[in-house]
């Protein structure tokens, strides 16, 4: 792996209490690679100590609220501490990184994870596989974030390709992670652009392989999840060729418990939830220092972070469990059943509001049935004096040394501003002019349309057939590169 994609090693803590396990168990850790390992219990020795054992995956940052960051400020741990010190308990938790669902999901059907959190594709083949072990069935309790288009999930090639559209990708290789979310977009996306997989070379590769295989050309194109093709994109080692939002099928995370544990201890769920609900909330509020402390602690730049997790950004942070969530899951189920991942599996059963629905009392409905990102730009365009209002056109620049971002009512006003700024621009983020998919303003295809007003008459899009299509049925406009783009402001 080269070493641009090297991030701190996730921490390592000590398994307690190892036990052994029933060898059905132990075939499953086999088949997964993770082999006959010591597995960890839900209690210590002591009687009076419950241990909680946390899964999640550091390096996604669209779970952070459930993972990264709720570990980092300490919450958890705070309340369940309230807690043992009211009941005479001590609580334990012990967290476990992960880079992907799978590892997770091995070691819960294990019994050393107690929760954990996931993508919606792992969260399906984890509701099916745990289901086959009465003490280790799981069922999904909260959401961490969405994305209700799907952008989420996006391909990308190397910047020097000349690829424009799937159908460029035409019998080369792309790389992918099989049975990943990002796979499962690839293969709607390519069915909507009247191809078949048949029609491509998969390469199955964990995200950090394959980036490094798209930076070193040894692949035509990657296709994964959040935060990679991004990265990718900052990096300046990629191109954005498919936005997973034009399949318009939603994508998200999600908090999975084992049944068992949950029915034990309703106190830690509840106290878990809160939570989650509490690190939602601060990361809603303070997005901006949420990045700068997810960034430090992963590894992953700041300015890719805050491009997904920021005000308006690509995901959605909240905990309650959506119907177009859950009816993405019923409609993602017959794929997973076609590579065998997932054999079958009840979602009225697997899915479970309740808990939540304790944290939250009568407010539950109501904001269950929002789609509305509770964390969108807002305030005054100081060089063209218009409130900033309309998510389909706010912009937002972040200045090299600022510790705070600036907004913009529309893109072209926000290249107005980086071009009267005196200095260097960290990262400049706009809405794609066709879908509204939160970009970097230096990677966008802009277009120069004269027959606009001058506050809108620079269009960005985050991918370059979005802008021949608008050239071809408008008369007199022109494509730019961003530093033309600037210029022309």
């Amino acid at each position: 792996m080269s070493s641009t994609f090297a991030f701190p090693p996730p921490d390592r803590r000590p398994v307690l209490r190892p036990v052994r396990r029933i060898r059905s168990v132990l075939a499953v850790l086999t088949v997964l690679g993770l082999g006959a390992t010591a597995c960890g219990t839900s209690s210590a020795s002591d009687s009076s100590t419950v241990v909680v054992n946390m899964g999640y995956q550091s390096k996604t940052i669209n779970t952070v609220t459930a993972g990264t960051l709720l570990r980092d400020r300490g919450t958890f741990e705070r309340k369940l501490n309230a807690i043992g010190k009211a009941e005479g308990v001590h609580y334990k938790v012990v967290w476990q990184d992960f880079p992907s669902g799978p590892p997770l999901t091995a070691q819960m059907i294990a019994g050393k994870v107690d929760i954990g959190s996931m993508g919606d594709y792992p969260v399906l083949v984890n509701g099916s596989k745990t289901a086959q072990y009465a003490d280790a069935a799981s069922e999904l309790v909260a959401v961490t974030g969405y994305n209700l288009r799907g952008s989420l999930n996006q391909v990308v090639v190397p910047t020097g390709s000349s690829a424009k559209t799937l159908a460029d990708l035409r019998g080369k290789v792309i790389s992918t992670s099989l049975g990943s979310a990002g796979h499962g977009m690839l293969v709607k996306a390519l069915d909507k652009n009247g191809m078949t997989p048949s029609n491509v070379k998969l390469l199955n590769q964990d995200p950090s392989v394959g980036a490094s295989a798209l930076e070193g050309k040894q692949v035509a194109a990657l296709s994964q999840f959040v935060p990679w093709p991004q990265l990718m994109v900052f990096r300046k080692q990629g191109r954005l060729l498919y936005d997973g939002g034009t399949n318009k099928v939603p994508t998200f995370h999600a908090v999975v418990t084992r049944k068992t544990f949950a029915t034990a201890h309703p106190e830690v769920m509840r106290a878990f939830l809160e939570s989650v609900r509490d690190t939602t909330d601060y990361l809603n509020t303070h997005p901006l220092t949420a990045a700068l402390r997810v960034s430090k602690i992963t590894g992953i730049e700041p300015e890719v972070v805050y491009l997904y997790n920021g005000p308006g950004g690509l995901v959605t942070f909240d905990p309650t469990i959506k119907q177009p969530l859950v009816d993405a899951l019923a409609a993602d189920l017959p794929f997973l059943k076609d590579l065998g991942s997932v054999k079958n599996l009840d979602l009225k059963k697997f899915i479970d509001d309740s808990y939540l629905r304790k944290v939250y009392g009568s407010s539950y409905d109501a904001v269950q049935a929002s789609v509305k990102n509770p964390d969108k730009l807002s305030g005054q365009d100081p060089l063209c004096h218009t409130a900033v209002d309309d998510p389909g056109t706010a912009s937002e620049v972040w200045f090299t040394g600022g510790k705070s971002t600036g907004v913009a009512a529309t893109p072209t006003c926000l290249l107005q501003q980086i071009a009267a700024h005196h200095g260097d621009v960290r990262a400049a983020y706009v809405p794609d002019a066709k879908n509204g998919t939160r970009m970097f303003a230096s990677a966008a295809t802009w277009v120069l349309d004269p027959s606009r007003s001058a506050h809108s008459r620079l269009l960005p899009f985050a991918v370059a057939a979005d802008a021949d299509s608008y050239l071809a049925g408008h008369q007199g406009a022109r494509e730019l590169d961003y530093a033309a783009a600037l210029a022309a402001s």
